[in-house]
């Protein structure tokens, strides 16, 4: 029986991560992250939860990446530290990923194996085909998967736009001969299914650039995702075209743009390239800055020149900054202060909400319609984003001519099921998400998630107390102490009267009593927290120290 098991990215953006296991042959087709969201106080990203490979009673067979974002990439490195399992990806891919797991120290131990499209190969008991498919990050690919019960397409992240400029088009030719071959099965990206029409262009998107270039007096600082090469071509393109010079600012644009000129997929002539350290030897109107800092990351470069805190750049009036790229949701505030602080300092701002400088990389309804006519599926699957998507899609595909029965749509942990029969929904294997905060994984629950909440709203307040061991008696507070709760010298009267309470407790627990002092922590915790709530309706975190001497 074939089966496919998503543990993420069904029923959100992000933790992209599917299974493919035919006998013994299990296959994890990317492994991405998601970035936290506003209730996850302090954790630094999220990863799906891999239980179901820890208990899958056979190894993994490969790992297979569609594209470098982190989205599909982000976990590998955990991934990896579990299972050693061979890395298969286009050039691009994995020198994004060789950066990735270099510092993590697992590059030398891990096995990578470059592919390119339209290159087939056999992992186990299944063949493989790898079909390029156009996004906003370059050298993706969609897979093909044949199997005993027919062949599955795997769309990864795509768009149909011919008007690229890195050569790196859907085939649509090959997608459309996979349809002819007979395809069992398409899953297919969801991300963009509540945009009708079709995807933006590169070009248009290029001449809006250069007509920002062309019209701009002083400095152009364009802010973008730095995986964007074809974007970034662009705009050394057009730096070329209107005799202005390119810096990159900005260590994973760096990393990217040299990646990209290793393998020959960027150009950037030495004579119109600078460093960071020559903004400053020649005017104004030759400049063209790309940097980081798109999604208000409060340690990137445009966030720090927002700041005023960048080292080498200081926003001043005759400045255009451009954030070429979509708000990713749950981003909006950040980037808002962002801008807010360049206009503040003279800048001119340029952002989607007011011009086309940004094309999405994911697929918009009529896209994803023509995936469908193309590949003729008999049964479809929608995967990449929340719930919604997922159902506008399945019923996007029913218009197409797919047959609601023959419409799968599965959740994270849902096992897709093909034999001579047909395919099928059946069983659940655990799936969730694993948050990562610093070097720990998957020590913050919900438990701690709350008591962070409680920290952040209502503050702390420690209770200090001694008693002797003998006699029973306080030889040492109590003592108050709050954080984030009230100011100690405009409310002293608040934990002085917090102190009766607690002397009241004293008092009703006498000395010797059975387990007094565990007693005294309980109860001290109950009543200041009701005293608290009824005299200024706040519930702080109290925590008792109570020690006997």
């Amino acid at each position: 029986m074939l089966k496919l098991i998503p543990l993420g990215g069904l029923g959100e953006i992000g933790l992209n991560m599917m299974v493919v296991r035919f006998k013994d042959t299990l296959l994890v087709i990317d492994a991405g992250l998601m970035f936290p969201e506003d209730y996850m106080l302090g954790v630094d990203w999220v990863i799906p939860d891999m239980t179901y490979l820890r208990e899958a009673g056979t190894r993994v067979s490969g790992i297979i990446l569609t594209h470098a974002h982190e989205d599909h990439i982000g976990a590998l490195p955990y991934l990896l530290k579990e299972f050693n399992a061979p890395l298969f990806g286009t050039p691009f891919t994995l020198g994004i990923v060789s950066h990735k797991l270099e510092g993590y120290g697992l590059l030398s131990s891990c096995a990578m194996h470059e592919v390119l499209p339209k290159e087939s190969l056999h992992i186990g008991d299944l063949e493989l085909e790898f079909i390029r498919v156009g996004h906003s990050v370059i050298d993706c690919v969609g897979i093909s998967i044949k199997t005993p019960y027919g062949q599955i397409i795997h769309t990864g992240d795509f768009k149909i736009n011919h008007a690229t400029l890195s050569g790196m088009a859907t085939d649509v030719n090959r997608f459309a001969r996979c349809g002819e071959e007979g395809v069992l099965a398409l899953l297919s990206d969801s991300t963009n299914v509540e945009r009708e029409g079709y995807t933006i262009s590169a070009k248009e998107i290029g001449e809006t650039l250069s007509q920002i270039a062309a019209t701009a007096a002083g400095r152009i600082i364009i802010s973008l995702f730095a995986s964007n090469i074809s974007r970034i071509q662009q705009i050394v393109n057009i730096a070329k075209a209107k005799g202005r010079k390119i810096i990159l600012d900005g260590k994973s644009i760096e990393v990217s743009v040299n990646i990209a000129k290793e393998l020959n997929l960027i150009d950037i002539p030495k004579e119109i390239q600078l460093d960071i350290n020559q903004i400053n030897d020649i005017s104004d109107n030759e400049i063209i800055m790309v940097t980081t800092g798109s999604q208000g990351e409060p340690m990137s470069s445009l966030a720090r020149m927002a700041a005023k805190t960048h080292k080498k750049v200081t926003i001043r009036k005759g400045d255009t900054v451009v954030f070429s790229s979509k708000f990713i949701p749950g981003n909006e505030k950040s980037i808002g202060n962002i801008i807010n602080k360049l206009y503040h300092q003279g800048a001119d701002v340029i952002y989607e909400k007011i011009s086309n400088i940004h094309a999405s990389g994911h697929a918009f309804q009529e896209e994803l319609k023509l995936m469908i006519s193309l590949t003729k599926p008999k049964y479809f699957i929608p995967i990449h984003g929340e719930y919604r998507h997922l159902i506008l899609h399945a019923r996007l595909a029913e218009r197409v001519g797919i047959r609601k029965e023959r419409i799968l749509l599965a959740e994270n942990g849902q096992i897709i099921e093909f034999d001579e029969k047909g395919g099928r929904i059946r069983d659940r294997v655990p799936t969730g998400r694993i948050l990562v905060d610093g070097k720990t994984i998957g020590d913050v629950g919900r438990s701690v998630l709350k008591e962070r909440r409680l920290l952040s709203e209502d503050g702390l307040v420690v209770v200090n107390m001694a008693f002797d061991t003998e006699t029973g008696y306080v030889v040492y507070g109590p003592e108050l102490v709050s954080r984030g709760f009230v100011f100690e010298n405009e409310a002293g009267h608040l934990l002085e009267d917090a102190k009766c309470v607690i002397l009241e407790i004293l008092d009703e627990i006498a000395p010797g009593s059975p387990g007094r002092v565990d007693k005294i922590r309980a109860r001290v915790q109950s009543e200041l927290r009701k005293y608290f709530n009824f005299a200024i309706q706040r519930r702080p975190v109290i925590l008792p120290f109570i020690l006997e001497v």
